[in-house]
C-alpha cells in the first residue's frame, strides 16, 4: 500500500470559502477514479503556514499510482482545480506495509 501526500502553497487570492469548494471538488472528483482507494484533504490549522492545502491518496502500488496519472480524470482535475489555484507543491510517497520492499509495490 502507498501513501501519497501532496502539500500545496496557495494562490495569495484564493479565500477560505473557494478553499473550502476546493478540498469538496477534490473529494468528489478523485473517488470516481478506481486506483485511488481514499481520497483525504484539508486545510492547514495554521493560517500561517506555507502549506495550506494537502490531498492524501492510497494506492494499492507504485503500478497503480502511475496509472491514475495517465487518467483522463485526474489530468483533468489538475488542469482545472490545482495549477489554478497553486503556486507551489511538495510530494512525498510512504510504503505502508512493514518489511514489504518498496520495489515491489
Amino acid at each position: 500500500m502507498v501513501h501519497h501526500v501532496t502539500l500545496y502553497q496557495l494562490q495569495p487570492e484564493i479565500t477560505p470559502a473557494k478553499l473550502e469548494q476546493l478540498m469538496f471538488s477534490t473529494r468528489m472528483t478523485l473517488l470516481k477514479i478506481p486506483e485511488i482507494l481514499s481520497v483525504r484533504c484539508g486545510k492547514n490549522i495554521d493560517p500561517k503556514s506555507e502549506w495550506p492545502f494537502f490531498i492524501a491518496l492510497d494506492f494499492e502500488s507504485m503500478e497503480k499510482q502511475a496509472m491514475v496519472q495517465e487518467e483522463a480524470i485526474y489530468m483533468k482535475f489538475v488542469a482545472d482545480m490545482i495549477k489554478p489555484y497553486t503556486v507551489a507543491a511538495l510530494s512525498l510517497n510512504y510504503e505502508m506495509e512493514p518489511g514489504k520492499a518498496v520495489k515491489y509495490s
